[in-house]
């Protein structure tokens, strides 16, 4: 197993953050939380220029094959530039559609895919992989939106029983939430063994991420049925987890480097903060959890790309790894930048608000640790 980076790896994830280095995209983020999707349509047809969609669509469609490592590096930039969007849904849609192999809906979606063409959003049934913890009213509270009085902050979301993979239709009457439904041309609605294609949804439901608009797709077309269903849809889960995991990383890294800049520059009792001992073992701390989640998110992507038994569990210790580490991350930009760090003002609310709904999509803690331990 070849555990660096080619030279080509490393070009390509340079150009990539450079490109979105150029972007803008705080702003493009903050324009989509208000519903106005078409900076961040522009800024998603330069992402597929850059190749990044192409890495999930299989080559006889447009496409480059399936490449995790290259997909984890360029969710690792977007991640860190706070690109907002269902890119992982998308990307797991191609993943799911290649693996199903429905020549029909694969020759209509895919070549559009990599082109940047389309924008498709994903959802694998109810449960550990639905968003319901990320949804929530502004006052803080996780909220079904079909519910009379709202529940409390779900602060218990990732303590959960369920199968690693619910894709029980008897688990809801209701359709889960998929992300940016608004935003996609067409919603995936994965139920037992049945796949259907909708347009439409409720309303969008507030998010603890504005970025992360969030709707119930209603009934559609039903595309397929069957074993191949199911087999597609475990394999496009890996797929969201890993690149959720990579995302939650780069998030990670972009607050940790906010801070310590903020850290030498703000003082205290005439001397910058990041001077006191107590400070620097914050900092340790969350660049010890970032330096460790980094090569399972690697590892994870190369079990997956050679198709090993053990890349299920492989990708769930790495969605564990990068999903609280990103979170602590997340924690301590939070602290170390006091009280303007929670502010809207201050850019970094951007990435603040996006690390906890990313530790627990495609996947919560205790989900992924219980698919490590079962294998």
């Amino acid at each position: 197993m070849r555990f660096l980076l080619t030279d080509e790896q490393r070009e390509f994830a340079h150009a990539l953050d450079g490109m979105l280095s150029a972007s803008g995209t705080p702003a493009v983020a903050r324009a989509w939380a208000a519903g106005d999707h078409q900076p961040g349509r522009a800024l998603w047809k330069h992402i597929a220029r850059a190749g990044v969609f192409g890495l999930a669509v299989p080559e006889q469609h447009g496409g480059s094959g399936l490449l995790p490592v290259e997909l984890a590096l360029s969710f690792q930039a977007l991640g860190r530039h706070a690109v907002p969007g269902p890119l992982v849904e998308t990307v797991a849609a191609a993943a799911f559609l290649g693996r199903l192999g429905a020549d029909a809906q694969a020759g209509e979606w895919l070549p559009r895919i990599a082109a940047g063409e389309a924008v498709l959003s994903l959802c694998a049934g109810a449960g550990p992989d639905a968003l319901e913890a990320d949804a929530a009213d502004p006052a803080g509270y996780v909220r079904d939106a079909d519910a009379a009085d709202p529940a409390p902050y779900a602060l218990d979301a990732d303590a959960t029983d369920r199968a690693p993979y619910a894709l029980d239709a008897d688990a809801t009457d209701r359709a889960p939430y998929a992300l940016d439904a608004d935003a996609a041309d067409a919603v995936l609605l994965i139920r037992g063994d049945t796949v259907s294609r909708t347009d439409t949804h409720g309303p969008v439901q507030s998010s603890l991420d504005p970025a992360r608009r969030l709707a119930r797709p209603l009934d559609g077309t039903v595309l397929a049925r069957g074993p191949a269903v199911t087999a597609a849809a475990v394999h496009a889960v890996e797929v969201a987890r890993l690149l959720t995991a990579a995302q939650s990383l780069g998030l990670g890294r972009a607050l940790l480097a906010a801070t310590v800049s903020y850290v030498r520059q703000r003082t205290q009792f005439g001397s910058p903060i990041g001077s006191f001992q107590a400070v620097k073992h914050r900092l340790a701390d969350t660049l010890i959890g970032l330096e460790f989640a980094q090569p399972l998110v690697h590892a994870a992507a190369l079990a997956l790309e050679a198709g090993a038994p053990s890349a299920g569990r492989e990708v769930a210790a790495a969605k564990v790894a990068a999903g609280e580490a990103g979170y602590a991350a997340a924690r301590t930009a939070l602290q170390l930048h006091g009280a303007i760090g929670y502010t809207e003002e201050l850019g970094l609310s951007l990435w603040i608000r996006k690390a906890r709904p990313l530790r627990d999509a495609w996947g919560t803690p205790a989900t992924c640790r219980a698919r490590v331990l079962t294998g």
